[in-house]
């Protein structure tokens, strides 16, 4: 394993050792474990550990940037008996005081192991608004509650999803989703109007993202005689992407949308358009449209929990209807008509994000948890 940071012999009292449980599948709940670890990093107070769930998806090449940056482990994933197995014996090494088990079903997995191996806190962290809770899951969840912590929803929204599901109130609580807004400090020195009146939709492609609806309104733009370049920046599932190439092809716009894959420039990308959306059926606190809003973009995002709490409608973004194509092409002839509007927009949804959704914001809330835990 990799070795954990020492600490400063000056220094008598032991570091918090922190241990984050969350899938290898680089998703939204990936990001956010990656930037709490990446927060600690070099401290002597305070030191972290990555352990990812191994998928057949985990990039070994990302994985090893990784921990070319931070303490990284892997865990294997083919069997949830595997998992724990492996990670009881990492903390049974690394000792943590504090087990955080991100999304489901790692937050199950992740708990099992943490109270085999006696970790004394353990903490669940629920990064989406709708997941796949069978009644022996569901069951699992309630028993592992009560020796929880702490049950964190990512976003208001999910924490009321949580309180739907009887989980316990007084153990509930909101810490919203940060990113690391270095890459957007100058945002506002970028002259909107010089940016291509394009529209950008950063996200992989999977179940809950909705790419297809943005592609129909894109067809009933062009109806319209309104025709702006579209980028879909990410992976994801490939049965999702053939669904929406095929949908692109039958509605003759491959001259019109481009699909990037993997992008590892995503900032650049949103400093370049002047209009982001994130199409979806459900979230818990998209991080893509988070760095849409501090990149400066006017933003759209479809009217669902975990998105709905995040934008205000006309004041630093516009909501649409989920499904909805038509409202979809709407909001977005409005700001392609209307540049200084959009403008406007994307400057307030900048402010917002550099207010409110910052790594730095999210890492000191969760840190003040820790403390307040192993007081």
């Amino acid at each position: 394993m990799n070795s954990p940071h020492q600490s400063n012999p000056a220094n008598n009292a032991s570091p918090l050792k922190v241990l984050h449980f969350v899938t290898g599948g680089f998703t939204g709940s990936t990001s956010v474990a990656i930037e709490l670890v990446r927060a600690t990093t070099g401290r002597d107070d305070i030191h972290s550990l990555l352990v990812l769930r191994k998928k057949k998806s985990t990039d070994p090449a990302r994985v090893l940037t990784l921990q070319e940056k931070i303490s990284v482990e892997l865990v294997p994933g083919w069997s949830h008996l595997a998992t724990i197995i492996a990670l009881v014996k990492l903390c049974k090494v690394y000792k943590p005081d504090i087990l955080v088990a991100h999304g489901f079903s790692e937050h199950l997995w992740g708990r099992y192991a943490g109270l085999i191996a006696k970790v004394p806190h353990l903490i669940h962290v629920e990064h989406n608004s709708r997941e796949r809770y069978t009644k022996w899951r569901l069951l699992q969840a309630r028993w592992l509650e009560k020796f929880t912590a702490r049950i964190i929803g990512c976003s208001e929204g999910v924490r009321q999803v949580l309180l739907g599901l009887k989980f316990n109130p007084e153990k509930t609580i909101t810490i919203c989703n940060g990113i690391y807004l270095a890459a957007y400090e100058h945002a506002e020195k970028v002259i909107f109007h010089e940016r291509a009146p394009a529209i950008i939709m950063p996200s992989r492609f999977a179940k809950q993202k909705d790419h297809c609806t943005l592609i129909n309104a894109i067809a009933l733009l062009a109806q319209r005689g309104i025709k702006p370049e579209v980028t879909f920046a990410g992976a994801g599932s490939q049965r999702h992407i053939n669904q929406a190439k095929r949908l692109v092809e039958q509605l003759n716009l491959n001259h019109q949308i481009h699909f990037l894959g993997f992008c590892n420039n995503v900032p650049e990308r949103l400093l370049n358009h002047q209009i982001c959306v994130l199409s979806s059926h459900y979230e818990g606190m998209p991080l893509a449209l988070v760095e849409g809003m501090a990149a400066g973009c006017a933003v759209v995002g479809t009217a669902v929990v975990g998105i709905k709490e995040m934008l205000r409608h006309e004041e630093d973004g516009l909501l649409v209807a989920e499904h909805s194509a038509s409202e979809l092409a709407d909001a977005l002839e409005k700001l392609l008509a209307d540049p200084q509007y959009a403008a406007q927009l994307g400057a307030r949804a900048r402010a917002r994000a550099h207010k409110d959704f910052g790594v730095a914001t999210m890492a000191k809330t969760y840190e003040t948890i820790f403390r307040e835990l192993v007081k």
